[in-house]
């Protein structure tokens, strides 16, 4: 897949599951994208704030246009947030390593949303 092309055409992110613990995987991927210039958008109910950025209990909570939906949940929860991706009009849902739901890639796929299952946001951005 040409990620130069996605990257290029991404604004705003929607990091669904991000966390506010530094430790986290999912914090220090959307730091690094927040640092490369990109809008992250933090979608966890259990906080309410990250990078000083308020946190969205859902993505259908979120009123403005998101280019991609960045997925850091297990598998088993990711067939709610695809829906939830293809309700609000998104462009791209990335899953990031070890997550996949083939079934929601499918649906997501027929609503013409561009995916990307069991990679990391971080390390396709960086081989550009």
């Amino acid at each position: 897949m040409d990620y130069s092309n996605l990257f290029d055409n991404t604004k705003t992110i929607a990091v669904v599951g991000l966390s506010d613990n530094k430790e986290r995987y999912s914090y220090q991927v959307a730091e690094y994208l927040l640092n490369k210039g990109f809008k992250i958008i933090p979608v966890n109910p259990n906080i309410k704030t990250v990078f000083g950025l308020k946190s969205y209990p859902s993505l259908l909570d979120i009123k403005e246009p998101i280019d991609v939906v960045d997925i850091f949940r297990r598998s088993e929860f990711v067939a709610p947030i695809v829906d939830e991706a293809i309700k609000i009009g998104a462009k791209t849902i990335w899953m990031q390593e070890g997550v996949s739901d083939e079934v929601a890639a499918q649906a997501a796929r027929s609503a013409g949303i561009t995916v990307v299952m069991n990679m990391c946001m971080m390390k396709a951005h960086k081989t550009l």
